[in-house]
């Protein structure tokens, strides 16, 4: 250990070499390098200061009383020499780390303004280059890996919930894609049939045969329409729904949640008919649910009520359905209703089809009692009254609940020993990432005049009317809301020119990963596609906006995984996202999941300032995507577009 260096007389400013060392540390994070060194100079200055102070002063009481004998007086030559030594041994540690340049360097929090003064500021980033993940990372999904389930707790399935890798162990390699992959069927006709090869799982197909959820035949997976509770087809079942719930025809429901979605087959049958549906499923010993929906080109995302709110806002969907989905919905309280509660729109609707629904007909097929079915029916009954759901409809094997918009029934939520209570103001009601579920009713706010289904506007009016809630947003306004809505709308056209295949039928899954109000989204509305937004959990929450257009969309970090599985997008786009998260989420990692999750000759459409387009476009190449680099359409725009093209190849491992 090294010895304290001490000065008699001076106790205040008796000072270890130790704590040389930590301050010139403490001065590193807060200051440049260099700036350290020239602090250490002048800790050295002052010590020296502080000694002739003292040997003036002991020569001028030269007859006073002497210190003690334990005191020793280290020469002043010597202390100077030892200050100095330190001074530069420090500085010369952090004064050489500014020369040190590595890709990693690149997710460094930036002045961008400074940056784009000068083409010479910009930090160089080396060329790299990621080997080929092995084969059996194929579907590889980070956030739901399967063989990282037996660290997590089986208790309501929280295995099955969103669980990262360490940063220490994620994979820095290219996803391949399975043997024999082949260009995704384009859409329409994607709904109906796939490619084997591009989702090369029977388990369905062998367990679900009876169902005729899909099969096989030949090189492609057919899909008949099939269901547990439709075995006349989803469009039957789809026509029956709409008999009892006729805002589904006239365009007042137009964004829709399916939970536990099977193939998708609800959600692709109701695009035609005007409704904007999330299938959601988990990963699970089904194997690849939602991978058959996106390759069908369906939008699907993977998620579970289990322990978490789901990724999406208070008060958004128009209507939630479950199809035999086994949730168990009257356990534990009722906290999975309480969720369905939480996300739906104020007059919104709750289907629910299979068990306990028409049990007094179906009840020997669920190896149950009709008695234990009969119960089960009354508690759900119970539960929805008392989160202030109300009956709307019923007919056969669909019954159909309205979530309350009347003021009144929120107000009795309040009464002593009521059950669920009304959720104190502790969690905001739109956090959603990484929240736990509380047993509690989100009481909407009823001062938003177009919040409950009966008010917001119809489809297709209410996507190009700004909504009540973007007062909600911090620096948001009605005008702002049209000048981006006016702004994407030229943004559109231009795109369109540098990428002739957008608006084909060449892409249908696009993903918006950074969206402020959906603009992008919006004034993509009649092109062959839909569009998953993506609000960042650390931007401003303009996400209830994207709802209330009628439009869909999910919260997330980009730091970590996206919740879905390889190759499942045509085209991700992004504005400004490496300017806005560049301090939190490195690159090189954003642009690897961004590889992951891009089918093979997807695009990604990258809008950022010049500062940061060098960089990406030095690790795409080491993705093996094709870029160049375009204007915007604003020529004195110090913004510039990335183009990238994903190209097709194949592992060498199974050459």
């Amino acid at each position: 250990m090294l010895p304290y260096i001490s000065i008699p007389y001076l106790p205040l400013f008796t000072i270890s070499i130790p704590s040389a060392f930590q301050l010139g540390f403490q001065f590193k994070g807060s200051v440049s390098s260099c700036r350290v060194h020239n602090s250490v100079h002048y800790f050295s200055e002052q010590i020296t200061h502080i000694f002739s102070a003292e040997m003036k002063y002991k020569d001028e009481n030269k007859s006073g009383r002497q210190p003690e004998k334990s005191s020793r007086v280290v020469p002043i030559g010597i202390m100077f020499v030892v200050l100095c030594g330190f001074s530069f041994y420090l500085g010369g540690i952090f004064c050489s780390e500014k020369n040190k340049i590595s890709v990693e360097q690149v997710s460094k929090p930036v002045d961008t303004r400074e940056a784009e003064k000068t083409d010479s500021s910009a930090i160089l980033v080396k060329s790299v280059s990621f080997p080929e993940c092995s084969a059996d990372f194929q579907d590889y999904t980070p956030c739901t890996d399967p063989k990282r389930w037996m660290k997590y707790g089986r208790h309501r399935l929280t295995f099955m919930e969103r669980h990262c890798p360490p940063v220490f162990d994620r994979k820095e390699c290219l996803i391949p894609p399975p043997d024999g992959y082949k260009e995704p069927i384009r859409w329409p006709k994607s709904r109906d049939e796939c490619w084997y090869r591009n989702v090369p799982y029977d388990w369905i197909n062998k367990q679900k045969s009876n169902q005729h959820w899909l099969r096989k035949e030949g090189e492609k997976f057919y899909f008949p329409g099939g269901g547990t509770m439709f075995p006349n087809g989803v469009s039957a079942y789809v026509d029956l729904m709409q008999n009892l719930i006729p805002g589904m025809k006239d365009g007042t429901v137009r964004t829709a949640i399916d939970t536990g979605c099977g193939v998708a087959s609800w959600g692709g049958d109701l695009l035609d008919r005007g409704i904007l549906t999330i299938s959601l499923a988990p990963r699970d010993n089904h194997e690849a649910q939602v991978q058959f929906a996106l390759e069908r080109g369906i939008p699907a995302i993977l998620g579970i009520i289990s322990t978490q709110r789901l990724p999406f806002p208070s008060n958004s969907f128009d209507m939630a359905h479950c199809s035999r989905c086994l949730i168990p919905w009257i356990e534990f309280g009722g906290i999975y209703l309480l969720e369905v509660h939480r996300i739906l729109r104020p007059g919104g609707f709750w289907v629910l089809s299979g068990p306990p629904i028409n049990y007094q007909n179906r009840w020997r097929g669920w190896n149950t009692t009709i008695d234990e079915q009969k119960s089960d029916y009354d508690k759900l009954e119970e539960l929805l009254t008392s989160m202030c759901f109300k009956i709307y409809n019923k007919k056969d094997d669909i019954a159909v609940w309205q979530k309350s918009s009347d003021e009144s029934c929120y107000k009795q939520l309040d009464a002593p020993d009521n059950y669920p209570t009304k959720c104190d103001d502790g969690t905001e009601p739109d956090s959603a990432w990484y929240t736990p579920l509380r047993p509690c009713v989100v009481v909407p706010n009823l001062n938003h005049k177009k919040l409950s289904l009966e008010s917001v506007p119809k489809w297709p009016e209410r996507l190009h009317e700004a909504p009540d809630r973007i007062v909600d947003v911090k620096g948001s306004h009605v005008s702002d809301f049209k000048r981006d809505e006016s702004k994407w709308k030229n943004r559109i056209k231009h795109y369109k020119t540098l990428l002739s295949v957008l608006g084909s039928d060449k892409i249908r899954n696009v993903m918006d990963m950074n969206t402020r109000y959906g603009g992008f989204a919006a004034s993509l509305i009649d092109d062959p596609l839909w569009v998953m937004n993506v609000v960042s959990s650390y931007a401003p929450n303009t996400l209830p906006v994207v709802y209330d257009r009628g439009l869909i969309g999910t919260y997330h970090d980009w730091c970590e995984a996206f919740s879905t599985y390889p190759r499942t997008y045509d085209l991700l786009h992004l504005d400004g996202l490496f300017t806005s998260e560049s301090h939190r989420c490195e690159m090189k990692y954003v642009l690897l999941e961004m590889d992951r999750i891009l089918r093979p000759n997807g695009y990604a459409f990258m809008r950022e300032s010049s500062y940061f387009v060098d960089k990406i476009a030095t690790i795409a190449k080491g993705l093996r995507w094709d870029c160049h680099v375009e204007d915007t359409e604003d020529v004195n725009n110090k913004e510039k577009i990335l183009i990238c093209q994903k190209k097709l190849w194949y592992s060498q491992q199974n050459s």
